[in-house]
């Protein structure tokens, strides 16, 4: 996820340049992950904007352009994850106006910034780069030229934008001035002494002050050196001093936001990531070329690696269930196996977080040798498995930090739905009801996310303790939730070291239930499908009989209930959200049993976040 610092300051009042205290608190938002970085500032003497930007590392811009050395006391930085657009030094932002009076910064997705786009093209403003950011600074130029004060500008043009935004702007026409709005994507207002920050983490200002004030949804305003203004789109003014927060937080704790580890802070990220996920995803076109060629494929195909592969298994399952077509899953590094048996009708879905795990690069090639197609589903834009893909669909997932995949998985399993939906709907499976009951399920998953990890946190903490001592456990499921039961067995192996294995549940009696003994630990993933709970209630009274202790993920409306010693309950919904709703719970139970075994789950041994050699 991308990161902003602004700096408003009267001369003489800060501890260093102002251009210094905006280059450090940048350097402190590096954990965030970016691709690229750039800075903006008000040069007081010319009366100009100077843009300092590009791609790459923080300190290689500092050399080349200067990032603290820019003039001026009104000044904003980003770093840059790319979403919309390649990374490059055109995309980095900040991103200007038609006539260098305005600048803009930017986290999050406009969603309907082609529709904006193509109404600022019609009335002649030129473009520079492929973001959906530099709408926004055009489109303030627009309102500006209508109302000619400039906040009523800027509150018009957040009105019509659509998505997630975090935003921070600047202008020649109120210099001493930075105006900023949030929705969704996180802001905070830094309190100084002649000085004030916005900023989307704590870190970027703990050096310089430890009084915050956090920016709701839908509000906005503007800070000067010595001032707040801060209302609610609709509502007014707030009286802000009342919401003035003292951090306590060191340095590295407020990286991780407040959280003791990554893996922890992601967890509870996934909300987000689903959301902007989903922003990015609607009125996407590439969706809709995708399914035309799924639809066209003789055989569909899916290859990823560990936590990629269990989404790659769910969209096999979900596309055969909602387009009627099959979809063959196979490990990455089996590709040789496969390649052989490739033709030109042949369609490839390569999933790779990180767009460059070699396995999963080595099985586009080979595709691509023998005349497949491939669509690539990635969360780093311009990698180099999209590069070398027919397609590319993104997450929007931002950076993940901790090695264990958490907030990735989801996200995947966010694309893959949408994409199974919209292949449905090519295929006429689906008619235009039905793909759009689907896609209203997907719209609800963020709260449904959040409600998940509330209501199952204390309880996955007091099993863990319980989890902590013992030596094997299954994960078994049927259809839907088999490579969700997967993806938990794999998440308490990878950083408790606790040898967990998943199965179809089905097929206990054909091997794995001889090891079952008094209070061997058996979870069972339960999604709210009639038929699946029918099936599944025989292999838990099996379990049971042998003395297994039965621990279950399902909704509150599961006719199980009665069967299971202990339960996550997960929200109700369609089956569609399996990997969203029930997820969170085995995360955060792998996380507390290697946290109560006492070790580090950001940093699992023999583990790297990603694999780029065979």
């Amino acid at each position: 996820m991308c990161g902003i610092i602004g700096v408003v300051a009267l001369p003489g009042k800060t501890p260093y340049k102002p251009s210094e205290m905006g280059y450090r608190g940048l350097l402190r938002l590096e954990y965030r992950g970016y691709d690229s970085a750039g800075g903006a500032s008000i040069d007081p003497f010319r009366r100009r904007i100077i843009v300092a930007k590009g791609k790459g590392k923080i300190a290689e811009l500092e050399r080349k352009l200067g990032l603290s050395k820019l003039p001026g006391y009104t000044l904003i930085y980003h770093t840059r994850w790319a979403t919309h657009g390649r990374p490059s030094d055109e995309n980095a932002h900040p991103h200007l106006d038609c006539r260098g009076e305005i600048a803009v910064v930017h986290n999050g997705i406009i969603q309907n910034y082609r529709i904006l786009k193509e109404e600022l093209l019609r009335k002649g403003h030129v473009f520079s780069s492929e973001t959906d950011t530099e709408v926004i600074a055009h489109l303030i130029e627009e309102k500006y030229r209508v109302y000619r004060d400039f906040y009523r500008a800027f509150k018009e043009a957040v009105m019509e934008i659509e998505g997630s935004y975090a935003l921070a702007v600047i202008t020649l026409h109120e210099p001493d001035k930075i105006f900023f709005a949030k929705k969704d994507s996180p802001l905070i207002i830094g309190v100084g002494d002649g000085y004030n920050f916005v900023a989307s983490d704590i870190p970027a200002i703990l050096e310089y002050t430890r009084k915050a004030i956090i920016v709701h949804d839908n509000e906005l305003g503007y800070i000067t050196p010595s001032s707040i203004y801060l209302e609610e789109l609709g509502r007014g003014s707030i009286d802000w001093s009342r919401r003035v927060r003292i951090i306590e937080w060191s340095i590295e704790d407020a990286s991780k936001g407040g959280y003791p580890h990554y893996m922890l802070k992601e967890i509870h990220e996934q909300p987000r990531a689903i959301r902007d996920t989903l922003y990015g995803l609607m009125n996407e076109p590439v969706v809709v070329e995708a399914a035309k060629l799924l639809l066209d494929a003789r055989r569909i195909y899916t290859t990823a690696a560990g936590t990629s592969y269990h989404a790659g298994l769910y969209y096999s399952l979900a596309t055969a269930q909602l387009a009627k077509q099959p979809v063959y899953s196979f490990i990455a590094s089996e590709y040789p196996s496969i390649a052989d048996s490739v033709g030109e009708d042949d369609v490839l879905v390569a999933i790779s977080q990180s767009g460059e795990t070699i396995d999963v690069l080595m099985a586009v090639r080979a595709f691509r040798e023998r005349g497949g197609r491939v669509i690539a589903v990635s969360n780093i834009v311009d990698s180099a498995i999209p590069r070398e893909s027919d397609l590319a669909i993104y997450m929007r997932a931002g950076p993940e930090i901790g090695v264990a995949a958490t907030k990735t998985f989801t996200a995947q399993t966010t694309v893959l739905a949408w994409l199974a939906i919209a292949h449905g709907e090519e295929a006429g499976v689906l008619d235009r009801s039905e793909a759009g009951e689907l896609r209203d399920w997907l719209a609800k998953a963020p709260q449904l996310v959040a409600e998940s990890i509330a209501a199952n946190e204390s309880l996955a903490i007091k099993l863990a303790e319980w989890i902590a001592g013992k030596h094997s456990m299954y994960y078994l499921s049927r259809w839907i939730g088999v490579p969700v039961a997967m993806e938990g067995a794999l998440k308490l192996k990878e950083i408790a070291y606790i040898h967990a294995e998943s199965y179809p549940a089905g097929e206990s009696k054909h091997g794995p239930i001889a090891l079952v003994e008094n209070m061997f630990p058996v979870l069972f993933v339960i999604p709210g499908v009639d038929w699946v709970e029918k099936l599944l209630l025989g292999n838990i009274q099996e379990m049971r009989a042998r003395g297994a202790y039965i621990i279950g993920v399902a909704a509150e409306d599961t006719g199980l209930a009665d069967q299971l010693d202990l339960w996550f309950r997960v929200p109700c919904g369609h089956w569609i959200l399996t990997p969203l709703t029930h997820t969170p719970p085995l995360q955060l139970l792998a996380y507390y049993t290697a946290i109560r075994r006492g070790y580090d789950p950001d940093k699992p041994r023999n583990l790297a976040k990603t694999v780029t050699v065979e």
